[in-house]
């Protein structure tokens, strides 16, 4: 079991890193379209904000939690749009406080609960670290979205380690969201970290093989671009071959995913 504390500091860094991005914008920039299609700046705070409200009340009101989970699945293709829509009109300075208050408040809402509780989700029930990992998933990848739009490079950290967890770990995951079967057997991952050491997840036996850079194995599994533009990450075997065609770390429905740059750079 991943350790609870651990996570949750790295959810902190990572949620300053991103706020450190969009704090000094002027209110203008906050409409800049990011690669999301039809998305702001804004669109995708107001996303976190609220996706860091439903874990929030996941924590501390089941009851209240699963009400509202019946009314967004009730829309199951809009309720996530359409919360980032009403959250994008808010005006920036805000929003911003918003988020900032909401993600403090799931911090120690998710500190104080017991480590091997289940939280209740959109999906299956999650453990205080996976709630945690999820959190930090969505922020780096809706970070990455910001910083694209801005113009901005953020360095890959260790902090990736998290994203690519559970970027192994949903895979069957992506295989049922595609109404397909998943393969019985277990899968080789190995990705190497921004530190150059290797992540290495699954049998070292397995025939089904991924390898690649853990940034973009990351990109990949978080649809934040296209595989043909993501060289490093190379599958042995047709199951792993088709893994990376449709692997999906988030919950939902299948994603859209990105279209080919047609500029992809070398590993």
């Amino acid at each position: 079991m991943s350790d609870p504390g651990a996570v949750l500091a790295d959810l902190r860094a990572e949620s300053e890193e991103l706020d450190a991005l969009v704090a000094g914008l002027p209110a203008g920039r906050w409409a800049v379209p990011t690669p999301a299609e039809g998305w702001t700046v804004a669109h995708q705070i107001a996303h976190l904000a609220w996706t860091d409200q439903q874990a929030l009340l996941s924590a501390t009101d089941p009851d209240g939690f699963a009400r509202a989970a019946r009314e967004a699945l009730a829309a199951p293709l809009t309720f996530v749009d359409e919360a980032a829509e009403t959250g994008a009109r808010t005006p920036p300075a805000e929003l911003l406080a918003q988020w900032r208050a909401g993600r403090e408040a799931l911090q120690r809402a998710l500190a104080e609960r017991p480590a091997g509780g289940k939280l209740p989700w959109y999906g299956p029930p999650m453990s205080v670290a996976s709630m945690a990992t999820a959190r930090l998933m969505e922020t780096w990848a809706h970070g990455q979205d910001v910083a694209e739009a801005l113009g901005a490079v953020r360095p890959p950290t260790a902090r990736l380690r998290h994203i690519a967890r559970i970027g192994v770990r949903t895979r069957d995951f992506a295989y049922a969201t595609h109404q397909l079967t998943p393969p019985e057997e277990e899968f080789r991952v190995e990705l190497r970290a921004p530190d150059g050491t290797v992540w290495e997840y699954g049998p070292a036996q397995a025939r089904q093989r991924v390898t690649g850079d853990a940034l973009e194995f990351c990109l990949l599994v978080t649809q934040r671009a296209h595989r043909s533009d993501l060289p490093s990450v190379r599958a042995e075997g047709a199951d792993a071959q088709r893994w990376l065609e449709i692997a999906q770390a988030f919950a939902g429905p299948p994603g859209k995913g990105r279209a080919p740059s047609g500029k992809a750079a070398t590993s």
